[in-house]
C-alpha cells in the first residue's frame, strides 16, 4: 500500500466515523424520549415502549448499513442464508476476532435477511460508552459480571451475579421476540490467548457452555436450534478500523442451523451437571466443526 493510498483511507475512516455518530445522535434523540416514557411502573406499557426502541434500534441499523453500503467497496460473501429457518427467536453463535464482527452481524441480519433485533450479553463495563450504554440498558440487555476464579474465592457473595442476570434476561426475551447473540468463546480469539488456555482448535478459543446452556433451559419452548455464524477476514489486517478505512477487500460468512438434541431442551439443563457435561461436550464438537471449516473458508 503506497503512501498516498495509507492517508486516503484514514480519511475514509474519520468521514464514516463522523457520519455514524451524527446518525446516532439524530435517532438517540426520539429513543430517549421513548426510555423516559418507559419509567412509568405498568408491566404491559414498557413493553410496548420496548417494542418501539427496538423498531428505532432498527431504524438506526438501516441508516448504518445503507451508508456502508453506498461507501464501502468491501466483497460480502455470505453461504447458508437458506438455514435461516422463520422464528420468532434465534440463538446465535459466533466466533469473536474484533468488533467488527458485530457490525458484520448487524449489517448481515438487518440488510439482508431481517430477523427480530440481535440482542446481545453486554459486558458491565462497556454500560459507561456514550449513548450506545444507555441504549443498551433501555432495550434490556443484560449487563454481565465477568469475576475471576481468585477474585470469587476472596468474595463467594459475588459468585452467581452472571446468573441471576441471565435468568432476568431470559423472562425479558420471553415477552418480546428477540435474536439472542453469544459469543461463547468468551473473549476475542488471538495467538497469545489460545496458547494461555491451549485451545485445541487451529482459529477458535475453547467455547463456554454456560452461558447459552442457561438460554437453551429458560427457553427450550421458543428455542430449538442454533444458528452458527461462522465470520472470516481474508485480509491479514482486520480491525473495526481497517474496515472504517476501505483497507478490507473481502470478508466470508457462513451460516449453519445446528438443530439442538432434545435431551437439552429442557429446564433439568440448568441444575442437571451430568445433562451439562453431556452438552458441553456436544458444544465442543460443534465448534470443532465449526474450526474446519474455517480452514476451509481461509484457502
Amino acid at each position: 500500500m503506497n503512501q498516498s493510498k495509507k492517508k486516503g483511507s484514514v480519511f475514509y475512516g474519520i468521514a464514516t466515523v463522523i457520519v455514524l455518530i451524527i446518525i446516532t445522535l439524530l435517532v438517540f434523540i426520539p429513543f430517549l424520549i421513548i426510555s423516559v416514557l418507559k419509567i412509568y411502573p405498568n408491566a404491559s406499557w414498557r413493553t410496548f415502549c420496548t417494542k418501539k426502541l427496538h423498531k428505532l434500534a432498527t431504524l438506526w441499523m438501516d441508516f448504518n448499513n445503507y451508508y456502508l453500503h453506498r461507501t464501502n467497496p468491501f466483497k460480502l460473501e455470505v453461504t447458508g442464508l437458506a438455514n435461516i429457518h422463520p422464528a420468532n427467536w434465534h440463538l446465535i453463535v459466533t466466533n469473536h476476532q474484533s468488533w467488527l464482527d458485530i457490525v458484520m452481524l448487524e449489517y448481515l441480519f438487518n440488510r439482508i435477511n431481517r430477523i427480530p433485533l440481535l440482542t446481545f450479553f453486554i459486558k458491565n463495563q462497556l454500560k459507561w460508552v456514550p449513548l450506545l450504554g444507555f441504549c443498551w440498558w433501555a432495550m434490556g440487555f443484560p449487563f454481565m459480571k465477568r469475576h475471576s476464579k481468585e477474585y470469587l474465592a476472596k468474595n463467594p457473595h459475588k459468585k452467581g451475579q452472571d446468573l441471576h442476570a441471565t435468568l432476568k434476561a431470559i423472562e425479558h426475551f420471553k415477552k418480546i421476540p428477540a435474536s439472542i447473540v453469544s459469543f461463547v468463546e468468551g473473549t476475542r480469539c488471538t495467538p497469545e490467548k489460545s496458547r494461555q488456555q491451549g485451545s485445541p482448535y487451529q482459529h477458535l478459543l475453547k467455547p463456554k457452555a454456560g452461558g447459552i446452556s442457561f438460554v437453551i433451559g429458560g427457553m427450550y419452548k421458543e428455542i430449538d436450534s442454533l444458528l452458527d455464524v461462522t465470520i472470516v477476514y481474508p485480509d491479514e489486517h482486520h480491525s473495526l478500523w481497517d474496515f472504517l478505512c476501505h483497507r478490507m477487500t473481502t470478508i466470508k460468512i457462513q451460516i449453519r442451523r445446528i438443530p439442538i438434541p432434545a435431551a437439552f431442551r429442557t429446564p433439568s439443563l440448568l441444575e442437571d451437571q451430568t445433562l451439562q457435561a453431556l452438552f458441553r461436550n456436544w458444544l465442543n464438537e460443534q465448534w470443532l466443526e465449526k474450526d474446519q471449516l474455517i480452514s476451509l473458508m481461509k484457502t
